[in-house]
């Protein structure tokens, strides 16, 4: 039997990401306040793929990266260093979320408890219940981050 608990905790976060992505147009997707460089677009980015490469290793999978965002969106990223040309469009990540929800969640509902807890080959200290969460923790904590970019565009408009 899945762990309905991490499908609920996939659904809720990946559900307030969408949801805080709704209506952003690119203009504001593109923005940064002065003094930092990650916008909507590179948070809604970064949680594709770092939910795609903590969940894809602990399914034993590869990921399914689109050329260039590894480098553009990872946890190595620079966005400051990025052209603005090479950025994709949000929709397209959007699409992508959309896409990836849908394919690892059917994935994540057929992992037995043993799976689960068992342990990473690349972190034997980490179970893949663990990379599964800690990856969804992360997007939690990116869609805080476009909320309060969405914030400050509001702010923005009015100073």
């Amino acid at each position: 039997m899945p762990d309905s608990s991490l499908l609920v905790l996939f659904d809720e976060v990946r559900g307030k990401t969408l949801l805080l992505l709704e209506g952003v147009s690119e203009e504001e997707a593109r923005w940064s306040p002065p003094g930092l460089h990650n916008h909507i677009l590179w948070h809604a980015g970064h949680s594709f793929v770092l939910v795609e490469t903590l969940a894809t290793e602990a399914l034993g999978g590869q990921p399914q990266i689109p050329d260039g965002w590894f480098e553009m969106f990872s946890w190595r990223s620079e966005p400051a260093r990025v052209a603005p040309q090479r950025w994709p469009p949000l929709a397209k990540v959007v699409a992508q979320l959309k896409s990836q929800h849908a394919r690892l969640r059917s994935q994540i509902a057929r992992l037995d408890p043993e799976r689960l807890a068992s342990p990473m080959p690349a972190h034997p200290g980490r179970t893949r219940g663990y990379a599964i969460v800690h990856g969804l923790h992360d997007e939690a904590c990116h869609s805080g981050e476009i909320w309060l970019l969405r914030k400050l565009l509001r702010l923005n408009e009015f100073a």
